[in-house]
């Protein structure tokens, strides 16, 4: 790792033990046995947050190695990007010796976390009551597509599918008028990564308290029907309900960027307060009385009509002007940015929120900072995205292995450590 490199590990490619580390996680060993997209994006989050996060792949690897561009084999950027505070382990679970060597970094374990649906982890023999009886105080945790104790258990389920299942594909299809579609982003998936961090966190937190481990499920199904309907349910909030379910400020076809002489901008009054100062702004001072405008409840009845009201005045002023009448009225508002236009954002820029970084085989990267600030217990990034079975002596050795089985376990057979 070059000098120029933001991660903080003195030397990211040989670390020994995590000895420094600061993050509230820090001290707390994750096996990670998930790929693609939901688990890595939660032991990623408990990586920055300071886990040692020992992730275990296959002889073939996570999917997402190849997924996209890359420089150098099984590099690829879906990888990089979901990866970063990670060791890499291989260890192939068809070989007996290696299925004996994952139980044991178990036993050394505080979190367990993988991707497989329940039948597949019992088969295996890594199901929660199987590691659980070695290790009674483990944090066992993944994702599923459906609750374990619902008929659709074992039903096999993607992003895609679950935003068709969950209604958010139907949900675009009601705001613009046409056919459903997806959200074009891995909203589901990365949406229960995040849960399913901060379940775990909330897991290691009652260990504390009663000195056991527990199984924590995060259906994607029910997570996302849930994360849909906290202001979708509306009428249906009420039994019987007092109408059709769905927020009808959310399905102006006026809610959206509003055009500007010379690009787009995204304004929003949500009070009474921000009102009276927005239609001013707008040049519809008149318009703060009106009875149809004056109250919320009003306002929601009469969403459509106001929202093209502020539609049909952003048209007359460019982008920058707009933004310094808003601005000057205290109203939220902000350009609307294309994504290739963030790695220049001048806000974004501010804040360093770019991190580039030097490795010693994929050349220079960049990846994100870490959103969450913590003022006592920082996360870092000290570990860049591992190469395939990078630290497998390492791991192995810290959970005690000695050398004769060290080497037996990492013979070619094994893979890449």
């Amino acid at each position: 790792m070059s000098s120029a490199s933001t991660f903080q590990a003195p030397d990211a490619r040989s670390s020994g033990p995590l000895a420094g580390v600061n993050g509230p996680l820090a001290g707390v060993k994750v096996v990670d046995l998930s790929i693609n997209v939901l688990g890595p994006m939660a032991t990623q989050i408990l990586g920055d947050m300071g886990a040692d996060v020992i992730k275990v792949e296959t002889p073939r690897g996570d999917d997402n190695r190849r997924t996209g561009p890359s420089r150098g084999p099984d590099m690829a950027a879906l990888f990089l990007t979901f990866n970063r505070n990670k060791r890499s382990i291989v260890l192939d679970l068809k070989r007996a010796d290696h299925h004996a060597a994952l139980l044991r970094l178990v036993d050394g374990a505080d979190v367990f976390v993988h991707g497989m649906r329940p039948k597949a982890a019992d088969k295996l023999g890594i199901g929660y009551a199987a590691l659980a009886a070695r290790n009674p105080r483990l944090v066992y945790g993944y994702g599923t597509g459906y609750r374990r104790d619902g008929p659709h258990a074992d039903r096999p389920a993607f992003d895609d599918i679950i935003q068709g299942a969950s209604g958010l594909a139907g949900l675009l299809a009601r705001a613009d008028g046409g056919e459903p579609r997806y959200i074009p982003t891995t909203i589901v998936d990365k949406l229960c990564g995040y849960l399913l961090a901060g379940s775990l966190a909330m897991a290691l937190y009652a260990r504390e308290r009663t000195g056991r481990g527990q199984e924590v499920t995060v259906p994607m199904m029910e997570t996302s029907v849930a994360f849909l309907l906290h202001e979708h349910l509306f009428n249906s909030a009420f039994d019987p309900p007092l109408g059709p379910p769905g927020y009808p400020r959310m399905f102006t076809p006026h809610r959206r960027p509003y055009a500007t002489r010379d690009g787009y901008i995204s304004v929003v009054a949500i009070n009474d307060e921000q009102w009276k100062r927005l239609l001013p702004a707008l040049g519809k001072p008149e318009l703060v009385a009106d009875p149809r405008f004056a109250t919320i409840d009003q306002r929601t009845v009469h969403i459509n009509t106001l929202y093209g009201v502020v539609a049909e005045q952003l048209k007359t002023r460019t982008t920058g002007e707009w933004q310094r009448i808003f601005d000057a009225a205290d109203l939220p508002n902000s350009p609307v940015r294309k994504i290739e236009d963030l790695p220049d954002d001048p806000y974004l820029k501010s804040t360093g929120f770019f991190r580039h970084f030097d490795t010693a085989t994929e050349g220079r990267l960049v990846t994100t900072d870490i959103p969450v600030q913590f003022s006592e217990t920082p996360g870092a990034l000290r570990y860049p995205p591992p190469r395939l079975g990078e630290h497998g002596e390492e791991i192995l050795r810290e959970a005690g292995f000695n050398s004769e089985e060290i080497d037996a376990l990492l013979g070619a057979k094994s893979g890449a450590n």
